[in-house]
């Protein structure tokens, strides 16, 4: 566990270890529950398919590709719940491959009419 207080920046970085060093990692989606075993209902997603949801949240510089940093602030789900668990996907791509995913950034997807 790490303990911080409310309100307060958590900084976070995942990084991947590969001899291959022309690889990137993308943050695509970070969700927190307050049950560690459970990441479908009752969950604050800070980030979705690359687009932040969380005002809070922000992405930073890494000098290595092959790590993803990034920052949000601290936060409780009411007063039930004594700690918050964070859940991340990440996407590793080619470095420089601007079709894969790491370069697409933000990804909403919109229904389609049926009426037309």
């Amino acid at each position: 566990p790490y303990y911080v207080d409310l309100n307060q920046n958590l900084f976070l970085q995942a990084s991947l270890h590969s001899s291959d060093t022309k690889l990137l990692v993308f943050v695509d989606t970070c969700v927190a529950s307050p049950d560690p075993n459970n990441f479908k209902t009752g969950t604050y997603e800070l980030i979705r398919t690359g687009c932040i949801k969380d005002p809070t949240y922000s992405s930073y510089y890494s000098p290595q590709s092959t790590a993803a940093r990034f920052a949000f602030n601290a936060f409780s789900f009411l007063s039930r719940y004594p700690a918050v668990y964070l859940q991340c996907q990440l996407v590793v791509c080619r470095f420089r491959d601007y079709s894969s995913r790491c370069y697409q950034g933000c990804v909403s997807r919109f229904r389609r009419n049926t009426d037309s």
